[in-house]
């Protein structure tokens, strides 16, 4: 089975990433779709059946407090070579950190965690330049909710793009 471990969004916060998107300059390529929009944690691949239910049990342990994640800007991995546009999300690193603490035994800690929602990937952008500016232009609106839970969640790839469901959710102290 494909896993990952993340946080989902509550509607109101879909609906206005939504229309950060709409927004977004023109370009070739893809935005993520409402329903997929979350931020990953840990993925951790293909994992056998047999290793889920330690997996699991592990992040049954996570003792990490409910806490307030803000989206505060937009942003790109590089200017230079333009794949992905994210929205960031700020004070989620303790939860990572907690998350990669309780499968250190299973899985490889993260080297760099950024703390972003994937918004869109591109593929061609008709005026570079352009493109650019309307993004350092692009006012993000503060958006802030409470992270209650966690979820180990399913990535099922099809021809038409992933199905995320969720596998177990874990509630926040």
């Amino acid at each position: 089975m494909r896993v990952f471990i993340a946080i989902n969004f509550p509607e109101e916060i879909r609906e206005e990433i939504k229309k950060i998107q709409e927004s977004l300059p023109d370009f070739v390529g893809k935005k993520t779709e409402t329903e997929n929009l979350h931020l990953t944690f840990k993925f951790l691949g293909d994992v056998e059946e047999s290793d889920l239910s330690a997996i699991k049990e592990r992040l049954k342990k996570v003792n990490e407090r409910v806490f307030t994640a803000e989206i505060n800007s937009t942003g790109m991995f590089s200017k230079e070579f333009i794949k992905i546009v994210w929205l960031h999300l700020s004070n989620c690193e303790a939860l990572q950190i907690g998350i990669d603490e309780s499968l250190s035994d299973m899985f490889p800690k993260e080297k760099r965690f950024m703390s972003h929602v994937t918004i869109a990937r591109i593929k061609k952008i008709p005026d570079r330049d352009s493109f650019l500016k309307k993004i350092e232009i692009l006012k993000t609106k503060k958006l802030s909710f409470p992270v209650e839970s966690f979820s180990l969640m399913k990535s099922e790839l099809t021809s038409s793009g992933p199905i995320y469901s969720i596998v177990e959710e874990y509630k926040l102290k």
